[in-house]
């Protein structure tokens, strides 16, 4: 398999990963009863002044979930323009590979610490095309020298 095509797989991960994540991040509702339900208006009623700012913790929540969905897109995107660059010049992609692979192993291991496994997959599996990736391309190096 070529760098082009693992590239594009990693892509095409991170948009489902961006689909899943906007789509389930969007819609959810409470639904674990009253205490989630009282959490989640206490997070929306109380304001607080942060750097100058009138925010409650369900802005800081909401803004960083719409973050994280936008990050998987811009990944999307950014894998999908490495592929073609790496089909010319693998050589030129492995330093942003290498990473985004380093990027997707802690986004995984924060998402388990601090979430729960679904979405820490698809960094694994995005960070193990990229893996994949680099030892393709670097196999082919050696081959060619």
């Amino acid at each position: 398999m070529k760098p082009v095509t693992i590239l594009r797989v990693a892509a095409v991960i991170a948009l489902l990963q961006f689909i899943g994540h906007g789509t389930l991040f969007l819609t959810y509702a409470p639904r674990h009863g009253a205490e989630e339900i009282a959490v989640v208006q206490a997070m929306r009623d109380h304001v607080f002044s942060f750097s100058g700012m009138q925010r409650s913790y369900w802005d800081m929540y909401f803004g960083y979930g719409l973050m994280a969905a936008i990050n998987c897109l811009f990944e999307a995107v950014l894998f999908w323009q490495l592929a073609a660059i790496a089909k010319t010049s693998a050589r030129l992609v492995q330093p942003v590979v290498a990473l985004f692979l380093a990027a997707n192993l802690v986004y995984a291991a924060l998402v388990w610490a601090y979430f729960f496994p679904l979405p820490g997959y698809f960094d694994i599996a995005i960070a193990l095309c990229l893996g994949m990736a680099l030892v393709v391309s670097r196999t082919q190096r050696a081959a060619a020298a």
